[in-house]
């Protein structure tokens, strides 16, 4: 069985994120959605949050029916989670050349912590390339409705 692993913080989980697991499933067997700490994103404390755990449960609320996908929260190194599911892969998604960037210099360090764990990217679908968590919490603290851009169980993706 292979799996691979996804992770990301997905505050909130979008239809891009929901996308590219769909996408990942045609070619793994399981695919493991890590939420993880990045110490950019926010100080350690309080990282098993009720607000953390929340997030779990909605993500794992979209896949609930799927018994392909395992969400889970962690703390320690993404090379660390894929050794523990044994992970073949990582699978992210790249919207820009600064997401490309980014993802290329933490694969090259995954790969360089493992014994050779590949990430693979999935360039976004045009239609969803400026959709980001970042965007959606911006949105939605101006009272918008962000459900379109949400993943939920009837709305994975916008396929």
């Amino acid at each position: 069985m292979k799996t691979a692993l996804f992770t990301g913080t997905f505050n909130p989980f979008t239809i891009g994120h929901a996308d590219i697991v769909e996408r990942a499933l045609k070619l793994f067997d399981k695919v493991v959605i890590g939420i993880g700490y990045n110490p950019d994103k926010g100080s350690k404390e309080g990282f098993l949050s009720p607000e953390i755990e929340a997030r779990v449960e909605t993500i794992r609320k979209v896949y609930e029916n799927d018994p392909r996908v395992i969400v889970e929260a962690y703390s320690d190194l993404t090379v660390d989670l894929a050794a523990r599911h044994n992970a073949v892969a990582i699978v992210k998604g790249v919207r820009s050349v600064k997401d490309y960037e980014y993802e290329r210099d933490q694969a090259d360090f995954n790969k360089l912590l493992s014994d050779g764990l590949d990430t693979i990217l999935f360039y976004s679908r045009p239609e969803l390339s400026a959709l980001s968590s970042s965007v959606v919490r911006t949105l939605e603290m101006f009272g918008k409705d962000v459900s379109k851009f949400v993943a939920s169980p009837s709305n994975k993706n916008s396929k």
